[in-house]
């Protein structure tokens, strides 16, 4: 009893989760409604860059592991030196180190030594500018950046910006732009209200039929911990108050949309059996920003499937 409480707030806890499939590593268009962006996703189901294309990070890898050591050979040159000497000191009957006893002897071979390493290290350099590769369209412009937006753009030509292909544009697109209609954002609306209902009434069905898989989880891990803390997550009048298409667009069958919104809503954790308030409140609304992405198989509904908070 004496653990504080940090409240869940609403679906999502006020984390972004989820995926925005090939573009879940970038970060939406800012909006009118949201300028600042959103921030990454702390869960989700889409692979990393790293791990999306592991023959990067192997290959670098075992390129460093290939490169020879400058360091090393040099070490290793100088260990020969030092023991060709001694041999040939040796053989002269003057002993092992007989042959660098005078200073002018130790100074002569070093001098020898820095020379050899020195051609060494320059042909190292000379072979390994040759061996490695160029970046494609190396000094063919600055990336396509966020400052690029400049006032808000047609959410399909600002999706058809960042979908070009790589290497000069010579690859095809793996997403198209497309346009959404008002049916589109009706339904967005709507399912920004059924989710948050859902939710707050522990409604799995519900939030099956409106969520995808992977948010489905992640809400039912929400309110699995909201019952194993003694606690429910209680979501009343929502409101939208602001929305803007951020980008919308369509991969193989599936078409997708984020969505910038900011909407009002009442929020509070209730102890389940004493249904006091233990964190929140119960009648006072909040704002809050948001950024929904929603996606659709040809010919379906649209589904959540993430959320990331306002940056």
């Amino acid at each position: 009893m004496l653990v504080p409480l940090v409240a869940e707030a609403r679906p999502g806890g006020g984390r972004s989760s989820g995926s925005r499939g090939m573009f879940s590593n970038s970060a939406p268009a800012p909006t009118n409604t949201i300028p600042g962006g959103a921030q990454s996703f702390q869960r989700s189901a889409a692979p990393s860059p790293s791990v999306a294309n592991p023959g990067m990070g192997a290959g670098a890898a075992a390129a460093q592991a290939a490169r020879p050591s400058f360091a090393r050979n040099m070490m290793m040159g100088i260990g020969a030196g030092l023991l060709g000497a001694g041999l040939f000191g040796m053989l002269s009957g003057s002993g092992f180190f007989g042959g660098l006893a005078s200073l002018a002897g130790i100074l002569g071979f070093l001098l020898q030594i820095g020379l050899i390493a020195g051609i060494i290290m320059l042909a190292i350099r000379f072979f390994r500018r040759r061996s490695e590769p160029q970046l494609a369209g190396a000094g063919a412009g600055a990336p396509y950046g966020r400052e690029a937006y400049g006032a808000q753009p047609d959410a399909a030509q600002t999706a058809a910006a960042r979908m070009g292909g790589f290497g000069g544009g010579a690859a095809q697109p793996a997403t198209t732009p497309i346009q959404l209609e008002g049916a589109d954002f009706s339904a967005f609306e709507r399912l920004l209200g059924e989710v948050n209902a859902a939710y707050s009434n522990e409604d799995e069905a519900g939030l099956r039929q409106r969520v995808t898989p992977e948010m489905f989880g992640y809400f039912d891990e929400d309110l699995t911990e909201n019952v194993r803390r003694g606690v429910v997550d209680r979501v009343s009048d929502v409101k939208l108050l602001q929305g803007d298409l951020s980008e919308a667009w369509r991969e193989g069958s599936t078409d997708y949309a984020t969505v910038s919104m900011r909407f009002s809503l009442v929020n509070a954790l209730y102890d389940r059996k004493s249904g006091r308030v233990v964190d929140g409140n119960a009648t006072a609304p909040q704002e809050v920003k948001e950024f929904w992405t929603f996606l659709r198989e040809r010919g379906g509904e649209w589904k959540l499937s993430a959320i990331q908070q306002a940056a």
